[in-house]
């Protein structure tokens, strides 16, 4: 039988499980991210190129820009933009806790804007170490945030099953 309850209706147990989903893929996108990027600003001098595989380059750059470096010159809008959408992220998370799968755009996004955040307020710029062909560097908060965006934009618009429009 299907519940025909609301989110906010919701038990507090049914409510806690994605919260517990987001805090813990949140705690897994720091803790991964903070320790390449330890291991980069230790192990590759500013600026040096390594050859990992045909393609893939691993490097230490300083970008002072959002995800891939762009809006470089951006600044304090850029920052109240996107502490915006988070916000507003956040907010619809509290509001639908249980919809379906909506804790993983969360915890990405979310766990991606602390990590590169953490590099500005220690440091004053972000450390990206990935280099593809034709794309600019990037690091593991840049991976999280480009799949939370993809994975919100399939929570959002992707398909729904009419039995469970909230469901986990």
């Amino acid at each position: 039988m299907v519940s025909t309850r609301s989110a906010a209706q919701a038990s507090p147990a049914r409510r806690a499980v994605p919260w517990a989903r987001a805090g813990a893929l949140l705690a897994v996108v720091l803790i991964v991210d903070r320790i390449t990027k330890h291991l980069v600003v230790t192990g590759i001098p500013i600026g040096a190129v390594h050859r990992l595989v045909p393609g893939i380059e691993l490097v230490h750059i300083q970008n002072n820009g959002v995800a891939f470096g762009f809006l470089s010159s951006g600044g304090a809008p850029v920052l109240v933009l996107v502490v915006a959408a988070l916000l507003a992220l956040v907010v619809f998370f509290v509001r639908r806790p249980t919809r379906r799968g909506l804790w993983i755009p969360t915890g990405l996004l979310v766990g991606g804007a602390i990590g590169n955040l953490i590099d500005r307020l220690s440091g004053g710029s972000v450390t990206d170490f990935i280099k593809l062909p034709l794309w600019p560097a990037f690091n593991v908060s840049d991976m999280a945030i480009t799949f939370g965006v993809l994975s919100l934009l399939y929570v959002l618009e992707g398909p729904r099953r009419h039995s469970e429009p909230d469901g986990d």
